[in-house]
């Protein structure tokens, strides 16, 4: 059984048709990206995963059962989403932004220690404990919004775009970092306009384009296939056909 299963997913804005007939899945322990340019639907995809919206076909699976309609019911169910944008609390601290994110838990003493665990992994939110969230650099809410997901204590990780606006050498931080939260026992589903940041941290590969899932397979070979190495240097897409 996958842990989680995404099959014939079909999402439309209007009359747009953002995702048309979508299907994944994603194995315990993994790390799965999903690669496509601005506008393939990866972020529609991640967000109807979390319950956001609605689709019009298909559905969603976790541990071999439906996920609820909902972003709290998916929450509940063990699934944890890192927007794209960070979309940190900008008015609260830094600790108020991670304690949010374990809303759901009741667990005081389990969400004390996952505090801690959050401030191993990420010592600069533990110097900027007490800072408000929206004075934090991009890489500092980066690693907030991050942090804040771990707090829900999900199973899966849904990461939106976790690289997007930093500065080189914080993309490396970023990924050192999805390396470590894997570390911890974590299964990641990753979407990344950084193709090659991410297949090079990914077990394996989705190309999205258009809406409809065009490659997959085991990222090392994804990231040798021609079709894709041609599209992410900039030249015309020619991976549908």
């Amino acid at each position: 059984m996958h842990m989680l299963s995404v099959h014939d997913l079909h999402v439309a804005y209007g009359g747009i048709k953002a995702l048309r007939g979508v299907s994944l899945d994603v194995d315990q322990g993994e790390i799965v990206t999903i690669i496509g340019a601005n506008g393939a639907g990866k972020s529609t995809l991640l967000n109807t995963i979390s319950g956001f919206l609605k689709p019009s076909q298909g559905g969603v699976d976790f541990k071999g059962a439906a996920v609820g309609r909902s972003p709290s019911k998916v929450v509940k169910a063990g699934i944890c989403h890192v927007p794209e944008g960070r979309l940190v609390f900008a008015n609260l601290t830094t600790e108020d932004n991670l304690k949010l994110g374990a809303y759901l838990r009741t667990d005081r003493k389990a969400i004390a220690a996952d505090l801690q665990k959050v401030y191993g992994l990420f010592p600069r939110l533990l110097e900027r404990r007490t800072q408000i969230a929206g004075t934090l650099s991009g890489g500092e809410q980066q690693m907030l919004a991050m942090g804040r997901a771990l707090m829900t204590d999900g199973e899966l990780v849904l990461l939106d775009e976790p690289s997007l606006g930093l500065a080189p050498l914080l993309v490396k931080t970023v990924f050192d970092i999805i390396g470590q939260i894997h570390a911890l026992g974590k299964t990641i589903l990753l979407v990344e306009q950084n193709a090659f940041k991410a297949l090079a941290v990914a077990d394996r590969a989705y190309v999205l384009e258009q809406g409809r899932i065009v490659k997959e397979g085991p990222a090392r070979d994804i990231a040798q296939d021609p079709a894709v190495r041609a599209a992410y240097l900039g030249a015309k897409s020619t991976l549908a056909g």
